[in-house]
């Protein structure tokens, strides 16, 4: 008996994955590459470095360029990495504050931004982190025209789109971390709860990193398994005010880091060394990251948001929008989370 060879010539309909992902508007292909993989981090303060020192040790990139403003401590945070060149993949690694040194980048990850001052107003910060980032993302684009530019900074979503405007570049290439490592936590908080690995655990937040962030729990599953359908068919029913409760301790999950190290950094490096391998290596992985969500899930077409959906990533950035179940009311949180946002890109001005 002959076996098949694909599930094409069984029968099964090879459009089926066109149901599955919406395409981004404005989308371009990804650019024909090398297989020398390059690699630039903007910010070297404790996030930009817990990424480069993660990207190092998981043999992600062929070369590693960094860059901040303060050019003591930028030497020096090259040559403690460069230092550990006998128990690492060979990995040339440069600096500057010069930013022709990502020239040729395949991917440039921004972590560099004004942190929010004592009595500061969330949009006082933004202006601040405008005027960084008219400084960062131009030259960015200038010396790789054909890069995917990964924002981290915070606010990270209004910080994409202002990439996404100062950069000209396609939507698919302009993407944020946003509740990728949210959803890692909150994943990290189910696994812990049911005694399981949190890597057999899906769960995503979505929309804005931060409060309004939306928990989807119509969608979490464990080994395949949804969850909240499986309570209620043995009668255990969880409570709005238990899903919120939970839904908080995400959230409130990364403060709880802050206050008691001052700032977050091993997580960070890890997710965004997590998406860094999904990008180049083109591993159309699902990641929940931020991106141009106008259109998506009854949001208007003429809000020009970044917030965070489940998203297939590759070389091309971007691939596609997975087109998830929503229940009404994620729906209607999500829409409030743009609106959130969209209020706050209105007052900038860019």
């Amino acid at each position: 008996m002959k076996k098949a060879a694909s599930l094409t010539e069984i029968g099964f309909s090879p459009d089926a994955k066109h149901h599955l992902f919406s395409p981004l508007p404005d989308a371009e292909p990804a650019a024909r590459t090398s297989r020398h993989i390059k690699i630039t981090v903007v910010g070297c303060g404790n996030v930009g470095m817990a990424i480069a020192q993660t990207i190092l040790t998981q043999d992600i990139a062929d070369e590693i360029a960094l860059v901040d403003a303060v050019p003591n401590k930028l030497r020096g945070e090259m040559l403690d990495l460069q230092h550990a060149a006998a128990f690492l993949p060979r990995v040339k690694i440069a600096s500057s504050t010069d930013y022709e040194i990502t020239a040729g980048s395949d991917l440039a990850i921004i972590t560099a931004g004004a942190r929010q001052n004592p009595g500061e107003t969330r949009l006082d910060l933004l202006q601040r982190n405008l005027a960084i980032f008219k400084k960062i993302v131009p030259p960015l684009a200038q010396y790789s025209p054909d890069c995917i530019l990964l924002v981290v900074s915070n606010p990270v979503d209004v910080l994409t789109y202002i990439t996404w405007k100062l950069s000209g570049f396609p939507p698919n290439r302009v993407i944020g971390s946003g509740t990728n490592l949210d959803s890692s936590r909150f994943r990290f908080l189910l696994a812990d709860h049911l005694n399981v690995n949190a890597q057999d655990v899906q769960a995503y937040m979505v929309g804005e990193h931060g409060d309004s962030s939306v928990a989807l729990w119509s969608s979490i599953s464990v080994g395949g398994v949804p969850v909240i359908s499986s309570l209620e068919k043995n009668d255990i029913n969880l409570s709005p005010e238990m899903l919120e409760a939970t839904r908080k301790a995400v959230i409130d999950s990364a403060y709880e880091v802050i206050s008691l190290k001052g700032y977050t950094s091993w997580a960070i490096g890890y997710s965004v060394a997590s998406l860094a391998f999904s990008l180049l290596r083109h591993q159309r992985r699902i990641h929940p990251v931020s991106l141009l969500a106008k259109g998506f899930y009854g949001i208007p077409e003429d809000r020009e948001v970044f917030l965070s959906l489940p998203a297939q990533i590759g070389r091309g950035g971007i691939l596609g929008v997975v087109n998830i179940h929503l229940t009404e009311e994620e729906a209607k949180r999500l829409r409030r989370s743009a609106e959130t946002l969209w209020e706050c890109q209105t007052q900038l001005g860019v």
